[in-house]
C-alpha cells in the first residue's frame, strides 16, 4: 500500500540534495554557453581549419554518451595530476557536452537569419564588430533562446547522471532514501516531483524571457 508519510518525509532530504542538481546543472550550461560560442564562432569562421575542429568537436560529444564522457573526465583528470572535486569533474563534463549542442543551436540561429541584413549593413559602412554587436548576436540569441531553455532542461534531467561519482543529488540521494526506508514507490514518486517542479519553473522562465524578447 502506498505510504503517503513517507512520500512527504521524502521531500526534506531530496529537497536539500536539490542544492546540487541546481549546481551542476547551472554552471554546466554556463561553462557550455561560453565554450558553445567559441565553438560556434570556429565553425562560421573563414578557416577550414576551425571549421573541421569544431565539427569534430561537435561530432564526438554529441556521438558519446555524457555518461561516458564523465567517467573520462572524473578518470582523466588525476591522470594527468589534476585532482579536483567530483562536482568540478561533473560541471566540466557537462559543460563540455553541453558545449555542441549549443553551439549547433546558435549556428542555426545565425545561419537563420536574412544575408540581406548584413549585407544592408556593410553597404551602409558599418564595421563587422557593429554588425555582429548590434545586428546578428540579439537577433540570434532571440531566436535561440526556445531551443537553449530546453537545453537547460535537458541537463537538469541529465545531471542525474552525476551520481555515478558520488555527487548527493537528487537521484543519488532518492536512492539512499529508498534504501533506508524500503519503500522505493514513494521516494522515486517525490523525486519526480521535485526534477518536474524544477523544469516547470525553467520552462516558465523561458516563456517568460520569449515574453519579453518578443517583437
Amino acid at each position: 500500500m502506498f505510504s503517503i508519510p513517507t512520500f512527504i518525509d521524502s521531500f526534506g532530504p531530496l529537497a536539500w540534495a536539490a542544492r546540487y542538481t541546481l549546481l551542476v546543472s547551472g554552471l554546466g550550461i554556463a561553462l557550455g554557453l561560453v565554450i558553445g560560442a567559441l565553438v560556434c564562432a570556429a565553425a562560421l569562421s573563414p578557416s577550414k581549419a576551425l571549421r573541421r575542429v569544431a565539427a569534430i568537436w561537435v561530432s564526438f560529444l554529441r556521438g558519446v554518451p555524457l555518461l561516458v564522457q564523465l567517467l573520462l573526465m572524473y578518470y582523466l583528470l588525476p591522470v594527468v595530476g589534476i585532482n579536483v572535486p567530483a562536482v568540478a569533474a561533473a560541471v566540466i563534463s557537462v559543460g563540455i557536452c553541453a558545449s555542441a549542442y549549443i553551439s549547433e543551436i546558435w549556428r542555426g540561429a545565425i545561419s537563420a537569419l536574412p544575408r540581406g541584413q548584413s549585407e544592408a549593413a556593410v553597404a551602409i559602412g558599418m564595421s563587422a564588430r557593429t554588425i555582429w554587436g548590434r545586428i546578428i548576436l540579439p537577433q540570434a540569441v532571440v531566436m535561440s533562446l526556445p531551443a537553449l531553455i530546453n537545453e537547460l532542461i535537458l541537463l537538469v534531467k541529465a545531471s542525474s547522471l552525476v551520481s555515478v561519482v558520488g555527487i548527493l543529488e537528487i537521484t543519488r540521494a532518492s536512492q539512499a532514501q529508498a534504501a533506508t526506508t524500503f519503500r522505493p514507490l514513494e521516494v522515486y514518486l517525490a523525486a519526480a516531483c521535485i526534477y518536474l517542479a524544477i523544469n516547470l519553473c525553467l520552462a516558465g522562465i523561458g516563456r517568460w524571457l520569449e515574453h519579453r524578447t518578443a517583437v
